[in-house]
């Protein structure tokens, strides 16, 4: 049962219509911070899967806008950037790298230590560690042939894809308790910070900030800075450097919204702005609601248990981790929480729900613009790379073994 481009935007916008209306309604969705496209795009996902069981019939739908929003929403988070800002932050940046590293290697030795507990070969949980968890689904499709020829392993696509969905799931649902826990436990806020970069407060939504002229200005900006987001891949891929759209999307913000502001004072220019703010908000949410709804849950009941098993774990060592160690190394402030909130997110899901996270928090709480820049760097650009490292470390290892 196929839907095509327009019926799934259309789908998509109402899962995120149900999931804000939800938030509205379920205060402890609101305190908690549960992003609204998580709450929405699950509920979709149970809806389908259950109708996938009731008739035998799949629903699949046509992606293809999902990328565009997504590059769409990292060109909004690069024009919001400051360089003063990256620079203040660089010290989070190098701790969050580095922690982001120690936790990949972690990752790792929890799933080959487990799962031969449940009849599974070690490098099983290469496919139950950081190639799906830190990685994301993109990550198991570039690794798992690898580990299925290496390992002789053909359930290593299946275990990959159970696996950065179940993550997916409680990296969304739990980062935002996570960073209400902590700001309410220190006693933080981020009432004083400037405007949101993504999203309105909470307070501000209905009131009628926008016109025709702030959305157009707006919207030509991004559309520039995501044509030279492309440029500058094209003159990578070149070079044999490859990155993924989105990363070089948000480096081409940093840039134009560093130097065209300070070489055209009086150009109208959308940093901080309510409709750069909104653009952003809808793309990330359209984008999540796009990617949970689509996830079919059925398919994982095979490797179900074994995978809930470690998952628990994970989640655990996860949350000690970051709460009594990263958000300490972090300085224990406002950022601090809403960084460490996000990279639960990150680190048992993707970089979009680490984003969707802090955006939830940050509307309750204020904002923290530092947090926006170093999380979606550490996710999009370090991360990628130390896994590709330190998976290829595991599979020499256990190929010794």
């Amino acid at each position: 049962m196929p839907l095509d481009a327009p019926h799934t935007l259309i789908l998509a916008i109402l899962v995120l219509f149900g999931g804000r209306y939800l938030t509205r309604r379920v205060p402890l969705l609101r305190h908690y911070s549960i992003p609204e496209p998580v709450t929405g795009g699950l509920i979709a996902s149970l809806a389908l899967t259950a109708f996938h069981l009731g008739t035998g019939l799949d629903v699949t739908f046509d992606l293809s806008a999902r990328d565009t929003l997504l590059v769409a929403f990292f060109t909004t988070v690069g024009l919001s950037a400051r360089i003063s800002l990256l620079a203040a932050g660089g010290a989070m940046l190098a701790i969050l790298t580095g922690v982001a590293v120690v936790n990949l290697v972690l990752q790792n030795a929890i799933g080959v230590g487990l799962m031969p507990l449940f009849g599974l070969p070690p490098a099983a949980g290469l496919m139950a560690g950081s190639a799906a968890l830190s990685g994301g689904h993109g990550t198991v499709l570039a690794w798992a042939p690898i580990i299925a020829r290496d390992f002789a392993l053909p359930a290593a696509p299946v275990l990959g894809a159970a696996t950065a969905t179940f993550g997916l799931i409680a990296g969304g649902v739990l980062g935002g308790p996570l960073g209400q826990r902590l700001i309410a436990r220190h006693s933080l806020s981020g009432k004083d910070a400037e405007a949101l970069s993504v999203g309105l407060p909470f307070t501000d939504e209905g009131k009628p900030l926008l016109d025709a002229n702030g959305m157009l200005t707006t919207l030509l900006v991004i559309a520039i800075a995501m044509a030279a987001g492309g440029y500058l891949n094209d003159g990578l891929r070149a070079l044999s450097i490859t990155l993924p759209e989105f990363v070089t999307a948000l480096f081409a913000g940093i840039l134009l919204s560093n130097t065209v502001p300070a070489l055209f004072p009086r150009l109208p220019w959308p940093a901080g702005s309510a409709p750069l703010a909104l653009i952003s908000e809808i793309s990330l949410g359209l984008f999540l609601a796009m990617s949970l709804m689509s996830l079919n849950l059925a398919s994982l009941a095979d490797a179900a248990l074994p995978l809930l098993a470690v998952l628990v774990v994970q989640v655990g060592v996860t949350w000690v981790l970051l709460t009594h160690v990263v958000f300490r190394l972090l300085g224990r402030n406002y950022d601090a929480a809403v960084a460490t909130s996000g990279y639960f997110g990150l680190a048992l899901g993707a970089t979009p729900t680490a984003v969707a996270i802090m955006t939830a928090t940050t509307k309750a709480h204020g904002a923290s613009p530092r947090s926006f820049l170093v999380v979606p760097l550490v996710g999009a650009f370090f991360v990628d790379i130390a896994n590709a490292a330190v998976l290829q470390g595991f599979i020499l290892w256990l190929g010794r073994a």
